[in-house]
């Protein structure tokens, strides 16, 4: 009989997990123990927050859905999934750096044309954003797809609205020829993350601003070019030094110039006050 005691517990674990067929998982699970097992020895875990902790763990799950993902949430506003990011993608410094997905990508968005408005009369200032897709050497990158999605006026995606049946400020824009884009959209707005949940209940326990500054996602993935998630942020922004998710960084941000009524950039008209925005993605190639 092999006794159990607070001196050998771990690695009687850590020898169990070891055993592992894939030799990836041996190194994953008994790294973890180790660490779960420090931690508790360096806190004192008592029993009842080790039961506040599970019942955490099983109210995120509960309350996530195909359409809110709770646990990636909560990766996010720990710093995980930036560490993650930035080890997994090291890219030179003149490419366009990654940032973190988040929550409310939602697969499948409606392909447009270029400049084609994807606020579909959504209230809000309109918003041109256009540039290059280009790669490192300063080449155009053709027919790639841009997919694109953000939050409303009122800070909510369409993933948080309910009895929503169609697309909302989601699409795909495909690079011309020339490796040029046009976005139309509405101008973004900085919001909360949310707070009704078991990642608001915990930072509600803390001084954490529960803010992220307004942004739009890009997800970019063009056979034989590493791929990006990233977003670009409003130049003056509010939140930009305390973005709860940690995803900003200084070569996304970018200027929203406002402009009168008159030509916009796709050759058309606009008859209300809008804003320009110009930004060049830079991709890497794969080795």
């Amino acid at each position: 009989m092999q006794l159990v005691t607070e001196d050998n517990i771990t690695e009687l674990a850590v020898e169990r997990w070891a055993t592992a067929r894939d030799p990836r998982l041996a190194e994953l699970m008994t790294a973890l123990v180790r660490h779960l097992h420090d931690f508790a020895r360096e806190v004192r875990l008592t029993e009842a927050e080790w039961m506040a902790a599970v019942q955490w763990l099983t109210r995120t799950g509960q309350i996530s859905t195909d359409k809110r993902e709770e646990f990636i949430l909560t990766s996010d506003v720990l710093g995980l999934s930036m560490l993650v990011v930035q080890m997994n993608h090291r890219l030179d410094p003149r490419a366009t750096p990654a940032t973190v997905l988040g929550p409310f990508h939602i697969e499948g968005s409606p392909e447009l044309a270029h400049a084609e408005d994807m606020s579909e009369g959504l209230p809000g200032t309109p918003l041109y954003l256009h540039g290059t897709l280009r790669d490192l050497e300063g080449n155009p990158v053709p027919n790639a797809v841009l997919d694109v999605w953000q939050a409303d006026t009122e800070g909510a995606y369409e993933s948080q609205i309910p009895d929503i049946d169609e697309a909302r400020l989601r699409a795909k824009y495909t690079t011309r020829e020339d490796g040029t884009y046009c976005v139309r959209t509405i101008a973004p707005l900085g919001y909360a993350i949310p707070m009704d949940g078991p990642v608001g209940d915990l930072i509600g326990r803390t001084e954490i601003s529960y803010y992220r500054p307004a942004h739009i996602h890009f997800l970019i993935n063009v056979p034989g070019y590493e791929p990006l998630i990233t977003h670009l942020f409003q130049e003056g922004s509010d939140y930009l030094d305390s973005d709860v998710v940690f995803g900003t960084k200084q070569e996304l941000v970018t200027a929203f110039e406002e402009r009168e009524p008159g030509q916009t950039p796709d050759g058309g008209t606009s008859d209300v006050p809008w804003l320009e925005s110009t930004y060049d993605f830079v991709l890497q190639k794969q080795a």
